[in-house]
């Protein structure tokens, strides 16, 4: 009973938990702890020897056992048989050996013991703590002689049959076989006999084969020889080839750039059959070591635009790197253009049409946007589907377009020039009318503007960010609801409403995605120009940007040519389209190597 009333006693009683030490983030000292500690351990060293009487220092006295002439040392070792003095200079060379092995271990090399070559793996991949690393050990049967090997690779990035049917079976069981022929190697008899993987890579440093695990590949260990095999054994789980998204043609492929590298330079291989396009591999990262392939036109390509782009990207320093994006920011000229100065495109049929007129593209493995450069001002309004219009069409498309971005850029700044400094401008009725809208409004016209710009940004951004279905419900009852309760609650003019969404209509129209951003930004800068000073703001801002667009370059070429600086060839082909057997040279501005694309007569059926 006593038992019963304390233990209700303690769980009536609130007793205070134990305070716990809050979690501190400590220093990563690194080397600085080691060399603490060294120098700690030689310190004690010291004060051993120290702590000694100093008759024991320098008296030279010794145990009796200790005593040992030179001359007994020599008489010892002549008396020693034979059979001692061979064992111990086989016991030293192995421990010579073993030295060895460790220190190539330690610096990289691949070492002819496998345990030191395990040990090393383990460590890098951290083994068994990493739960996706497979580790496989095993014996190879080669002449009647048992050899222990392992294999290492990442669980669901490589293809388990290919590394079951063609690298561990015929290394367990067909390395049995009697192949008689010359004699060979370890090495050489398992590599041309024994796997039967095309793509098998030799190597004597650890840091590659890592290389080829982490992206995909098996790691092939064998004992008593100082090489590995990398094999490339990838089996990742991709998206296929689907319809591009942001770069939708009605007349033209429909293929897009996934996240595959090599799907990606295939797509580009199928459409242009020529031995002189080159697929160079280049890899960015110093830890992620992301691949990627530079591709051009041998013959056709400038020199030195290949040289310049190939600078730049080996000599990015920096740890990770996951997308085009990215590494459109590390190689372009002036970070600070409000447009981009590299072409980002989903689409290989484009990149195939850049690299014909000299250009030079960019492919990185895990990216679906491809980047091409160099490009002009002009490039940014054009699309792959003006290629396969006929010219008249797509002339009226690019007119829109051109139209589309002036109003996207100019039309509110506009709107508040007009209506704040030159109302002579406008028409008497028009501007009675603007006026009666405007009569309730209790804000400036600056003031209502920006307030629609912003809600419109608002609702743009928050229909891109929901799911689907439901974006675009919001997207279209929240233009609607919002606008016709602003109007009715005489926050802003009906004519504001109108102004802003032909504004956002126009930004849309614009076919690169990174100039409709430019140009959204720059929008709200004409917007305060012409509040400040009307027309002459915005013709001061305009000079401005004309100049700044004049004095920027993309890799050497000058970003308003042909116009400025002036350049042969046909400048209207540039801005306009002209017939298909009229496009006669590449842009004179790239340089190419072959400046006739076609030639001067390309319907020779015209001629008969």
């Amino acid at each position: 009973m006593n038992n019963i009333l304390k233990k209700l006693g303690k769980l009536l009683v609130f007793d205070e938990p134990k305070k716990t030490d809050p979690f501190i983030l400590k220093e990563n000292k690194g080397e600085t702890q080691k060399n603490e500690k060294e120098y700690v351990q030689k310190s004690s060293k010291d004060i051993r020897k120290d702590d000694q009487p100093e008759e024991n220092k320098n008296s030279g006295l010794v145990k009796p056992k200790m005593i040992q002439t030179e001359a007994n040392k020599e008489k010892a070792e002549k008396e020693r048989p034979e059979k001692e003095k061979v064992q111990d200079t086989k016991t030293q060379e192995k421990e010579i050996e073993k030295d060895k092995s460790e220190e190539k271990s330690k610096d990289g090399d691949i070492s002819n013991r496998l345990s030191d070559n395990l040990g090393y793996v383990k460590k890098k991949f951290t083994i068994p703590e990493n739960g996706d690393v497979v580790l496989r050990e095993f014996d190879i049967t080669v002449r009647d002689k048992t050899i222990p090997a392992f294999i290492v690779f990442y669980d669901g990035m490589v293809d388990r049959q290919v590394i079951n049917n063609y690298i561990l079976q015929p290394l367990m069981i067909l390395s049995n076989l009697d192949i008689k022929g010359k004699e060979l190697s370890v090495a050489e008899f398992i590599k041309k006999h024994i796997l039967p993987h095309n793509q098998l890579k030799e190597t004597g440093l650890h840091q590659e084969v890592i290389d080829e695990v982490n992206y995909g590949g098996c790691g092939l260990y064998i004992d008593g020889i100082n090489i590995a095999f990398a094999a490339d054994v990838k089996g990742w789980q991709q998206r296929g080839v689907e319809r591009p998204n942001t770069e939708l043609v009605i007349r033209g492929p429909q293929e897009g750039f996934n996240e595959s590298l090599r799907g990606n330079t295939s797509l580009i291989r199928k459409r242009l059959k020529d031995e002189n396009l080159i697929v160079e591999s280049v890899s960015v990262g110093k830890i992620s070591k992301t691949p990627c392939s530079m591709l051009y036109i041998k013959d056709v390509a400038n020199d030195s635009l290949v040289e310049e782009v190939r600078k730049r990207l080996e000599n990015i320093e920096i740890d990770y790197i996951l997308d085009t994006g990215e590494l459109e920011q590390f190689i372009e000229d002036n970070p600070y253009l409000p447009t981009p100065e590299v072409i980002a495109t989903e689409r290989p049929d484009r990149v195939c049409s850049m690299l014909i007129e000299g250009r030079v593209a960019i492919i990185m493995s895990g990216s679906p946007f491809a980047l091409a450069m160099p490009i002009t001002n002009s490039d940014l309004i054009h699309t792959a589907e003006d290629e396969y219009l006929r010219f008249p069409y797509a002339n009226l498309l690019r007119i829109i377009r051109i139209g589309a971005a002036i109003m996207s850029l100019l039309l509110p700044g506009i709107y508040i020039a007009i209506t704040n400094f030159h109302q002579e401008m406008i028409p008497t009725d028009l501007l009675l009318a603007i006026a009666s809208a405007r009569e309730r409004v209790p804000f400036p016209s600056i003031v209502e503007v920006l307030i629609m710009e912003v809600s419109f940004e608002l609702i743009r951004e928050a229909g891109i960010r929901i799911p689907g279905p439901i974006g675009s419900t919001l997207g279209i009852i929240g233009a609607l609801i919002l606008g016709q309760a602003a109007v009715a609650a005489n926050i802003v003019s009906p004519i504001l409403i109108i102004i802003v969404a032909v504004t956002g209509i126009g930004s849309f129209a614009i076919p690169n995605f990174s100039t409709g951003f430019a140009f959204r930004i720059m929008r709200f800068g004409y917007i305060i120009l012409a509040a400040i000073s009307g027309f002459l703001g915005i013709t001061a801002g305009l000079f401005l940007l004309g100049l700044w667009f004049c004095s920027a370059k993309s890799f050497g070429v000058p970003y308003l040519a042909p116009f400025a600086p002036h350049t042969a060839g046909r400048h209207m082909g540039v801005l306009f389209k002209t017939p298909v057997w009229k496009q006669e040279k590449r842009p004179d501005y790239l340089n190419a190597k072959d400046k006739i694309k076609q030639a001067k007569i390309s319907r020779e059926w015209t001629k008969k």
